[in-house]
């Protein structure tokens, strides 16, 4: 498990890959964001996306487990505390995925020594190297106690 003074700007954690399917598109879409362009392989097809793809949470949930997966191992485990999301490109089936994070600050807390933050950048890629997502998240992480 890693402390906040384990962390320091320009670490890289890497996971992935993990493959997207029709079926797992279909049924995410189909609980959580059902349009005809997630869960509809034919009326998909007229769509702006000119064929079935992911709900851009789909996306997020996979590159969260990707996320989870990657030995960033915060320890308490990866408490968030904002994100900015953005979807350069669909996701589609046949997609295989996989996240690159970087830590890009690590921001002890002024008021709570027992904590801070860390920002990182987290770039969700397809097979072909194109970013699918991208995410900037704070992080809370808890300093290491102390060995009284």
């Amino acid at each position: 498990m890693r402390y906040l003074a384990d962390f320091e700007p320009g670490q890289l954690f890497t996971a992935g890959p993990v493959e997207v399917t029709q079926e797992e598109v279909i049924a995410f879409a189909s609980r959580y964001d059902p349009q005809p362009f997630h869960t509809d392989p034919v009326a998909a097809e007229d769509s702006f996306f000119k064929g079935l793809a992911s709900s851009g949470w789909m996306t997020a949930a996979l590159t969260m487990r990707l996320f989870a997966e990657s030995g960033l191992a915060v320890a308490g485990g990866l408490i968030g505390r904002d994100v900015e999301l953005h979807w350069p490109r669909p996701t589609y089936p046949g997609d295989m995925l996989r996240a690159e994070t970087e830590v890009l600050e690590v921001i002890p807390s002024r008021s709570r020594p027992d904590r801070g933050m860390i920002r990182v950048r987290t770039t969700t890629l397809n097979q072909r190297d194109e970013v699918a997502q991208t995410m900037l998240c704070r992080m809370l992480v808890p300093a290491r106690p102390s060995q009284g």
